[in-house]
């Protein structure tokens, strides 16, 4: 309906500019992929609880009891006999939504020590844990909050695309362990990057900037992220906006304040072209607040790397493991392991960096022509300085006014 082919037949190449654009920026809905990103971290816990489900179902269909745990304040709980730990990694296709890589691990429990890994039992096995995850990912949906704009919310599920291989320990089968941890390795450093941009946080100061509700691709993401996470309260009406007007032509100036500008109508004189009001999720019920925190994330305010308690060692016992390591003074010499516990309790220097004697003087005789030149022309207008201000007092005491000293 505006012009634009519903179809593209041209082959691409892996790194071309238009991949990841829809074929009309116009009929795309932008503020329904800004939403899911929002929610995406709501619909993988939904989904990680419908996998457990299944496998519990499906354990008791086989006649696998359920394990008794004993818990912290000594009583005794019934809990299915599998569970999943997981590992998360959170990558931006280029068309700016987010999409994760998990590693899923099917568990046992042991009833003393729950905290225990432990193989999972005889009768559920690698199969088991593939279909359960198909079958959460065709199933798991979540319906966003009410919002004004869409008074019934916006339905966030998974696609089509979900792709389960099995891992393999020790580099036998298609997918092993080292080729997972130097592939979710990279998303250390992953952003918005592919998607063509890159900014820190967004303010209202620098909301015009970047969001372009007729612009590109992630011009109208962001322009949908901030129009959506506007204050909803009633006694913060929503302002009308306009189109903002980002076009730059000719410098000109502003007749009216005398401001230089390239935009064709002076963001001065004219007033906010659109709400610049930030909203503060503390001191309003908006579950959409977020969305202009996270603007220049697309939306997604999640953590590149999350994972399940069991999973691994936490980040915890990794940063005090670090801290311990680096504040034994004999650690050149300690083969053992360093236990945290035997650290924490001391009192420490911790040194976070070292200064050395890089040497006296001016390196070349260049510089040191160039500071003293710039330390004669500072004296010269010091002294300059001091004979004006002498030159004024000495016109008004001959003129009859004593200085007097505030």
């Amino acid at each position: 309906q505006h012009g634009q082919p519903a179809v593209c037949w041209t082959r691409h190449t892996p790194d071309a500019a238009c991949l990841g654009q829809p074929l009309c920026l116009d009929c795309y809905d932008h503020d329904h992929q800004v939403v899911w990103n929002a929610f995406a971290g709501e619909l993988w816990r939904r989904t990680k609880q419908h996998i457990e489900r299944h496998l519990a179902t499906l354990a008791r269909r086989r006649g696998i009891p359920p394990v008794l745990v004993l818990t912290p304040n000594g009583a005794w709980h019934k809990t299915p006999p599998v569970r999943v730990s997981h590992g998360k990694a959170a990558e931006f296709q280029a068309r700016g939504v987010i999409h994760f890589h998990a590693l899923l691990r099917l568990d046992g429990v042991d009833p003393l020590d729950p905290g225990a890994v432990v193989p999972p039992p005889a009768g559920i096995g690698v199969a088991d844990l593939t279909d359960a995850v198909h079958a959460a990912a065709a199933h798991a949906r979540y319906i966003s909050p009410p919002h004004p704009d869409r008074p019934d919310g916006w339905p966030i599920r998974w696609g089509a695309q979900v792709d389960v291989r099995p891992i393999t320990v020790g580099g036998r089968g298609e997918v092993t362990d080292r080729m997972v941890a130097g592939y979710l390795a990279k998303y250390a450093t992953k952003s918005t990057e592919a998607t063509g941009h890159n900014s820190t946080r967004i303010t209202a100061d620098t909301i015009d900037l970047h969001a372009d509700d007729a612009g590109d691709h992630t011009a109208r993401l962001i322009d949908a992220c901030w129009r959506l996470g506007r204050p909803t309260t009633k006694q913060h009406a929503r302002l009308p906006e306009r189109r903002p007007t980002r076009q730059l032509g000719p410098r000109w100036r502003c007749p009216h304040c005398r401001r230089p500008t390239r935009l064709k109508i002076c963001p001065r004189c004219a007033g906010p072209t659109r709400d610049t009001r930030a909203s503060k999720p503390g001191r309003e019920n908006n579950p959409y607040a977020r969305l202009r925190r996270w603007a220049h994330m697309l939306g997604y305010g999640g953590h590149f790397l999350t994972k399940a308690r069991r999973y691994s060692i936490t980040f915890c016992v990794l940063r005090g493991t670090r801290i311990a390591y680096r504040r034994s003074p004999d650690r050149e010499q300690t083969p053992g392991p360093i236990r945290t516990a035997e650290h924490l309790g001391q009192e420490t220097s911790l040194v976070v960096g070292a200064l050395t004697f890089a040497g006296v003087g001016w390196h070349t005789t260049g510089d040191a022509l160039l500071a003293n030149t710039a330390a004669a022309l500072a004296r010269a207008r010091q002294q300059a300085a001091r004979e004006e201000l002498a030159h004024e007092i000495g016109s008004t005491v001959a003129a009859g006014v004593v200085p007097v000293a505030a």
